[in-house]
């Protein structure tokens, strides 16, 4: 039988030349990880031995041949009328006797009795998924089939496959002979995620590559919907190190709009087997997986992961009725891993530019060109060498077409679909989700494409200019102090990571707030008594979350866990927030509770706030994030600091109130530091260092507060000077107390960004720590380390 039919536990990823690179994967799973805690359906393969028998009989083989030897795979008409003549004949030719016997015998024995079982017909090329290409979608996958004939169309449905016209060109543009690619069958039982859920995950970032996440995509029902980018799925995070040491692991969570979904099909005479269902709006509206499963879903990936020793793309299904989770799918992750560590790549706008249009962003890249809207396959001989494709969705059908576009943009889809998949392969950046490209987009239109601005990637009218960076880091030069980073955006941080760097120096949580959140605290506290309109637009906000309140702090949590995960076990000061009032007020509800002030710069802000009888319930949920962030999650690598002290009254008081919410300095570690940002808190450095663990010097407002000018006014704009002798003259005076003290002392202002020379001048202060914008790291270290050697 084993010339025929092998059972996936006597398989293992010694056998891809007999039953190919899944079904091998399949059997190694089964055979070696089950008692590991793996759950993987079971079932068989047939052999490439019984896939070369069926093409050898009666001269298939030969004729197949010649048709192919024949294409020019660039006349995509030729290709097209080849492919289908070839998978016409293939489903033509009848099985071997002996195949069709063994075939029958084994699917009986699957069944054990129930003759409405249920499995899915899976391909697997010998080619396949090997860690230096990847076959996303190459071949077919049937669902939800129930019976031998059924069984036995689908197999030869399967073999068909082989030769796709996506399939063919593929084996063509990377040299693979068409004569030495086998293929397998599996036939696996059904995981009954019609009535459940299930999704892709990769033990990578697939964007940055970071290896310290799970990244899990999840949907409803049947997994097609995910793997084809037919849904926006829900999307999670999940820090490594952090499930090892058994506490709260889920960092992000992105709510997917899900609308739609595979389930079994009720009509039995089908020509296939499944239907696409819409989703209930109520349904669309949570997580379709709670975090218990998103973490053992990341377990799971972590124990494949570990065994195969190298990045993982696995496919996942929940099943309805036993509510256990299963894989049904392990390939290795064949594009990031494979990236040079050593090279930074950064891609810059040198303009600003016009956001027509809004989606996920794929890699970190920018491209430009003329929009063609494709609707059809049919229609992708209009794409031409350097457009941006513009399309609904992507399946395999449309990789000789991608190749061609500068940029892909898509309507439908998340970071594990189809396009996502091939335009990361293919190096180009692509925005996926949109959701109305394909309507907003105008054929001929010149748009640019950015995908190096965070989690969400931006179509921009017209063609801007932008320019790319690349700089070696295998052999930084020593410098005499430690530079950090000013990360204000969480979705960055597994990017910026890859710097070299000593941790972050400013993190700023009015940036979660206002990219993550986007609702005045205030608002969401008292959401009950909120005007009709404006809570009608929160409720959107917080879809998913139990409560206004948790969405608040949950996000927050994210937002700043993910920092802190990004760059374990290095420090990540956290700023708490520093809005001013006009800057709250453009919250959502924000003008129901902020003040008119003159002149907001001087205002409501910072410590003052805190302390405030008006907006220390706001506080206090920034202090609930942090602590859960710290004490539940296990990130105590994450530091706090106090931005706009005024007096050393207010310092006192401050830090009282951090005590009271349960973040005490010292206590789990914790040290609190203060921006020193105005004259004030300079003159009287050694009376607030008695409150904190050091300073973090703030340059842009001590600048303009110490010359008495408006930064953000062109008149005098020329005046703005962070290396003005007054200015560092306090500076001086700052860092000289904190040495006497033995305390930290750093700086996070955009000054040592902008001026490396002051940042020397600094350096020969004997300042600890620099904290630059992440885009001027490489070039002031270089020059740092120059002007050292001089």
């Amino acid at each position: 039988m084993e010339d025929y039919i092998i059972w996936f536990e006597n398989l293992g990823m010694s056998d891809v030349e007999r039953v190919g690179g899944k079904n091998a994967s399949l059997g190694e799973m089964i055979s070696n990880l089950a008692n590991a805690g793996v759950s993987v359906p079971g079932g068989f393969a047939t052999t490439a031995h019984a896939y070369r028998e069926f093409l050898a009989k009666d001269g298939l083989r030969d004729r197949i041949d010649e048709a192919l030897d024949a294409l020019d795979i660039n006349d995509v008409n030729e290709l097209a009328r080849v492919g289908a003549d070839i998978r016409q004949w293939v489903l033509e030719q009848p099985f071997p006797a002996d195949l069709e016997k063994h075939l029958e015998q084994a699917f009986i024995k699957l069944q054990d009795g129930n003759r409405n079982l249920a499995v899915a017909v899976r391909s697997s090329a010998t080619a396949e998924d090997l860690p230096d290409a990847s076959f996303a979608g190459q071949q077919e996958t049937f669902l939800n089939v129930v019976g031998f004939e059924q069984v036995k169309k689908s197999v030869k449905e399967v073999f068909a496959s082989l030769f796709n016209d996506r399939a063919i060109s593929y084996r063509v543009h990377h040299g693979f002979d068409h004569k030495l690619v086998a293929l397998s069958a599996g036939i696996q039982k059904m995981v009954r995620s019609e009535t459940a859920a299930s999704g892709v995950m990769f033990t990578l970032d697939t964007e940055s590559g970071f290896r310290d996440v799970v990244f899990v995509t999840a949907s409803y029902g049947l997994g097609e919907t995910v793997v084809q980018g037919a849904v926006n799925p829900d999307e999670f995070y999940v820090h490594k190190p952090t499930v090892e040491a058994g506490r709260p692991a889920v960092l992000r969570r992105n709510l997917g709009s899900k609308a739609i979904k595979m389930v079994y099909s009720k009509d039995k005479d089908a020509e296939h087997f499944v239907d696409t269902v819409k989703v209930e709006q109520d349904d669309r509206n949570r997580f379709c997986i709670d975090d218990a499963e998103v973490t053992e879903l990341a377990k799971q990936a972590m124990i494949i992961e570990k065994h195969y020793d190298r990045p993982m793309d696995i496919e996942w299904a929940k099943d309805g009725d036993d509510g256990r989770i299963y894989i049904v799918q392990a390939r290795p992750e064949t594009v990031k891993s494979r990236a040079a560590a050593n090279v930074m790549e950064r891609y810059l706008l040198n303009e600003q530019g016009k956001v027509i249009v809004e989606g996920r962003s794929i890699g970190h890249k920018i491209g430009s060109g003329a929009v063609r809207v494709v609707d059809s396959i049919k229609d992708m001989d209009k794409v031409q060498a350097g457009d941006v494709l513009v399309t609904d969705m992507t399946d395999p059908d449309w990789e000789p077409v991608m190749k061609r576009a500068s940029a892909i943009v898509t309507d439908r889809g998340g970071r594990t679909c189809h396009a996502a998949i091939i335009a990361r392969e293919l190096g180009i950046p692509a925005v996926v989700g949109c959701g109305d490209a394909t309507e907003v987009l105008k054929d001929g239109q010149e748009v640019t494409v950015s995908c190096a601005e965070g989690d969400t990637g931006l179509i921009y009218e017209g063609s801007l200019d932008f320019e790319l960076r690349e700089n070696t880091v295998e052999s930084m030069p020593a410098i005499p102090f430690k530079i950090m980073m000013n990360v204000g955006n969480p979705d960055r941080a597994f990017d910026f990571q890859a710097l070299p760097n000593e941790g972050v120096g400013l993190a700023r949580l009015e940036f979660i707030i206002n990219r993550m959140i986007g609702v005045h605290p205030k608002a969401l506290l008292n959401y009950d008594s909120l005007p009709r309109d404006i809570r009608q637009t929160v409720e959107k906000r917080f879809s998913g979350y139990p409560s206004p309140v948790d969405f608040y702090v949950d996000k927050l949590v994210e937002g700043i866990s993910t920092l802190a995960a990004a760059f374990h076990p290095k420090k990540v000061i956290v700023r708490l927030s520093d809005f001013k009032s006009n800057e709250y007020a453009n919250l959502i509800g924000g003008t129901l509770y902020e003040p008119d002030e003159e002149n907001p710069m001087l205002g409501f802000r910072g410590a003052s706030r805190y302390i405030s009888d008006t907006f220390r319930d706001c506080f206090e949920l920034e202090c609930r994030a942090l602590r859960k962030v710290r004490d539940e999650m296990g990130f105590t690598n994450v530091e706090i600091m106090v931005p706009f002290v005024r007096t050393v009254g207010e310092a006192s008081q401050v830090v009282d109130l951090l005590a009271e919410n349960g973040l005490k300095r010292g206590e789990n570690g914790l040290r609190v530091i203060m921006m020193c940002e105005l004259p004030a808190n300079a003159l009287l450095a050694d009376q607030f260092l008695e409150h904190f663990d050091g300073f973090s010097i703030g340059s842009n407002d001590l600048t303009q507060l110490t010359l008495g000018l408006d930064r953000d006014s062109g008149i005098i704009a020329h005046l703005f000077d962070e290396r003005n002798d007054a200015v560092k003259a306090l500076l001086s005076n700052a860092i000289q107390a904190c040495k006497r003290a033995d305390k930290y002392i750093g700086i996070c202002g955009q000054g040592p960004s902008d001026h490396p020379d002051l940042a020397k001048w600094l350096m020969d202060e004997g300042i600890d720590t620099v904290s630059l914008n992440p885009d001027s790291v490489l070039d002031t270290w270089f020059f740092l380390a120059d002007e050292k050697l001089d």
